[in-house]
């Protein structure tokens, strides 16, 4: 029989293995097993992992990719105590529209009121902002416009905050070709081709934004699968008009991108980021390191880095956010 030590030992050592368990559980990010919530104009999907009580890193993903991209950084910033939210933006994956009568709109402002619209219904006062492309724009625009919700930012290719008027502009040659797509969504056959061959345009783009990058056909499919979203397409077109000034927007962002506008410094402490081997378009580091008024840092990631760090160079991004929190204190 066992003597009470001998009983109190073991409940120790199992209360203590069901805690281990919890937490390995916890710093999982599965994708299949997401959690939604209705918040804003939409019913998000998001991954939630690491302990409900630590630090809130809301964790933003790119076009035309997915929120896989994080799946190796999100469990390494649980293990180290963050509570972790990777959503699905607009347009992508399990995300939806609550009514079918709202515009499938993509201006940038929107895309940053749904983040705020998510951090209100999870209670989350403030949070650490990380992303690259859609997603750091999307976090450059919380971080300008609702400066007291972030603690800190991480931003891959820096100040990505712009306007209609902005757009208009013509640009060097050279860089137009690089917006070879922005102008192709311009037209009615390049809505219709996006639609009908939505996952080899993403390869594509993702060849050219990355060259450096070798990733396998199993790797992208598993991102493709959220280009699927029944308003992928609609958000994706609207963005780029948008950009162009092909599209008005909705009148109730009005005044979000009057004040964008005016190019507004972000003056939360920021880390950013940039690949070595970008080949999308993004701008020089020195063009806009004026505009992070705070703490900052920027980061050149080595070793032919892309458009998208955060599934390129995990670690070296997990550890970015780390840094960009540790400069807030």
């Amino acid at each position: 029989m066992f003597n009470k030590l001998t009983l109190s030992s073991l409940v120790a050592a199992l209360s203590l293995t069901t805690v281990a368990a919890c937490q390995a559980e916890a710093t999982t990010f599965d994708f299949n097993h997401q959690q939604h919530v209705t918040a804003g104009v939409l019913n998000v999907g998001y991954v939630d992992i690491g302990p409900k009580n630590g630090q809130p890193v809301i964790l933003l993903h790119g076009w035309p990719y997915d929120a896989h991209s994080f799946a190796a950084v999100a469990p390494e910033l649980a293990r180290q105590g963050y509570r972790v939210i990777v959503p699905d933006l607009r347009g992508f994956g399990t995300t939806r529209f609550i009514s079918a009568d709202t515009p499938r709109n993509g201006q940038p402002s929107a895309l940053a009121k749904d983040v705020v619209d998510l951090m209100d219904k999870l209670n989350i006062k403030q949070a650490v902002l990380a992303g690259y492309d859609w997603g750091a724009r999307t976090a450059d625009i919380v971080a300008a416009l609702w400066p007291e919700r972030v603690k800190a930012l991480v931003s891959v290719s820096g100040y990505l905050i712009s306007s209609q008027q902005i757009g208009e502009k013509p640009l060097p040659p050279k860089a137009e070709q690089q917006w070879w797509y922005q102008f192709y969504f311009a037209t009615p056959r390049g809505a219709a081709g996006y639609a009908q061959n939505t996952h080899d345009f993403a390869k594509l783009i993702w060849q050219q934004a990355s060259p450096g990058w070798k990733f396998s056909d199993a790797t992208f499919a598993i991102s493709a699968k959220s280009l699927e979203n029944p308003d992928h397409v609609a958000v994706t077109l609207s963005n780029y008009r948008w950009r162009q000034g092909l599209e008005k927007g909705e009148a109730k962002y009005n005044v979000y991108e009057q004040k964008l506008a005016t190019l507004p410094a972000i003056s939360v402490p920021t880390i950013t980021i940039e690949g070595d081997e970008n080949g999308a378009p993004h701008p020089d580091p020195k063009a806009y390191a004026t505009k992070f008024t705070g703490k900052y840092q920027h980061l050149t990631f080595t070793g032919h880095i892309g458009h998208n760090p955060p599934q390129e160079a995990p670690q070296e991004f997990a550890k970015a956010v780390v840094d960009a929190d540790a400069l807030a204190r």
